[in-house]
């Protein structure tokens, strides 16, 4: 039975679209209007899943056991920062596996969640923000790639939402520096997770 009372979000998108930002701003509207506690932020849980995993042998197992957590927190908002999906594309592109989330996708379907995949219109976006990224992770030196790699990575997600069961929204993210561009995309956004009735 779906869940109806709570919102399950999946947020996946190539490497610098801006996810962590527009993250923010829907966490922040979910956390402050469902907050219940004065002491702990209980409104939404947020968790950012590649931490060095998808792409590995250790990814789909990761998988399973977060879905598990959903199941525990089914009552409550929750939202991943990159999932099922760019395990698929990490593996897909570095190397050369397809891996099958049908059954995770299933189950995913009966906890109402949904996705939403951030995107950029044109390769200079990324190369415009892979100075900042270096700049604010010094890290991320170790694995940077070139601008044709990240669009690669696109093109990827784009290929495999098509073929997703769970709902889905594709946004435009190139603008994350223009107020006006993120209130309307947050608005898109909410207006997806709460339709109209």
């Amino acid at each position: 039975m779906k869940n109806k009372t709570s919102h399950k979000l999946i947020f996946e998108g190539a490497e610098m679209v801006g996810k962590s930002f527009v993250i923010s701003q829907i966490y922040n509207y979910l956390e402050k209007k469902y907050n219940s506690n004065t002491k702990i932020l209980n409104g939404c849980h947020w968790f950012n899943c590649d931490v060095g995993i998808f792409g590995t042998k250790n990814g789909k197992k990761i998988i399973d056991e977060y879905i598990n957590i959903l199941k525990i927190l089914k009552n409550k908002n929750t939202i991943f920062e990159k999932f099922y999906l760019t395990d698929q594309v990490y593996n897909k592109l570095y190397n050369k596996k397809n891996i099958n989330y049908q059954k995770q996708e299933k189950e995913l379907k009966k906890l109402n969640a949904k996705i939403i995949l951030l995107t950029v219109k044109n390769k200079k976006v990324f190369q415009d923000r892979i100075p900042d990224r270096l700049n604010n992770i010094s890290h991320y030196q170790r694995v940077v790639q070139t601008t044709e790699n990240y669009w690669k990575q696109q093109e990827e997600y784009l290929n495999l939402i098509k073929k997703s069961k769970l709902e889905y929204l594709i946004v435009d993210s190139t603008e994350l520096l223009n107020k006006k561009f993120v209130k309307n995309l947050v608005d898109k956004i909410l207006k997806f997770i709460h339709p109209v009735k």
